[in-house]
This record gives structure tokens, C-alpha cells and sequence, in this order.
């Protein structure tokens, strides 16, 4: 009983002291559902971290089941950011599993920012949910419907992979 409880206090120490953002270097993965008006698909995102609380990265996402009699082709479903984190897990110091990353984007479709959280569990794995929005749509005309995919406010929930 006392060597299972051993292991078990080993267990949870090792899952407690999980680190979300270790800065120059980290690299991070996540894949997720992405949910938007009228529109839900799947989001890939990869971070690297360029110092102690900046990380710079890539965003891929694809729109796949469009509601409400939406029609849309590839391109408006398709969307690629470049995009630039600030993390103030260390800074906010909840936690060393928890990390805020709020940061911009620049894509095919716009000018953005976004507001993200991770929770890790383990070294190597955890959970993210992500926020955003659009601050400049290059199409300033009105949009069509398919146009609003990747223009509009949307949340990301997914799996998060330290690499």
C-alpha cells in the first residue's frame, strides 16, 4: 500500500511540474476544432519560441461543415496566418502547467489578433482554447457570406503537443 502510494505521489509531481512555455527553442503544436458563424473545421497551429516570453508561428485552418445553406469554394475555406505570441504564463505565475499567450496574425484573408490559453498535463501533453477576431479585412467592400469564413470572430479548442 505505502509503494503504491509512492508511485502515486511520483505520478502527480511529475504531471505537476509540467512546463507550458520554456522560451528560446520551446516548440509547440496544436490541433483543433475551429467553430465560427455558420462555419466549423479543423486548425493546426505551430509556435516557436524566440525568447524568454515571445514565440512566433504559423496557423493553418480549413473550413469543413458550412451551416445555414452556406456555399463556399476552397479559397474562402482555406485560411494561413503568420502570427506573433507574447506568453505571460511565467509572468502571471497562476501556475507553471498554465500559460496566456494573447498575439496578432497577419493572413490571407486579414489583419487579426487572437487570445489563447494552454493547460498542460504532462511534458508533453495538454489542452488549448483560442480566441479571435479580425481588426482589418483586406476586402473592405461588403462581404458575401463565403467571404466571412477566416473574417469573423471565432474560438479554437484542441490538443496542444510539446515537440
Amino acid at each position: 500500500m505505502k509503494k503504491g502510494l509512492l508511485i502515486l505521489a511520483c505520478l502527480i509531481t511529475s504531471l505537476v511540474t509540467a512546463q507550458t512555455f520554456e522560451g528560446k527553442g520551446d516548440q509547440k503544436l496544436q490541433i483543433g476544432a475551429n467553430f465560427q458563424d455558420n462555419v466549423n473545421g479543423i486548425v493546426i497551429t505551430y509556435d516557436y519560441g524566440l525568447g524568454e516570453n515571445i514565440s512566433v508561428g504559423i496557423v493553418g485552418g480549413y473550413a469543413l461543415n458550412l451551416n445555414n445553406g452556406l456555399e463556399a469554394d476552397f479559397e474562402d475555406r482555406i485560411d494561413l496566418k503568420a502570427r506573433f505570441n507574447a506568453n505571460l504564463g511565467n509572468v502571471i505565475n497562476i501556475s507553471d502547467n498554465f500559460d496566456v499567450y494573447p498575439g496578432i496574425s497577419l493572413s490571407l484573408k486579414n489583419f487579426g489578433g487572437h487570445l489563447g490559453m494552454r493547460y498542460f498535463f504532462s511534458d508533453g501533453f495538454g489542452l488549448f482554447t483560442e480566441f479571435g477576431t479580425t481588426f482589418a479585412k483586406y476586402n473592405s467592400d461588403a462581404l458575401t457570406p463565403a467571404e466571412k469564413i477566416n473574417n469573423q470572430f471565432n474560438a479554437n479548442i484542441g490538443a496542444v503537443f510539446n515537440l
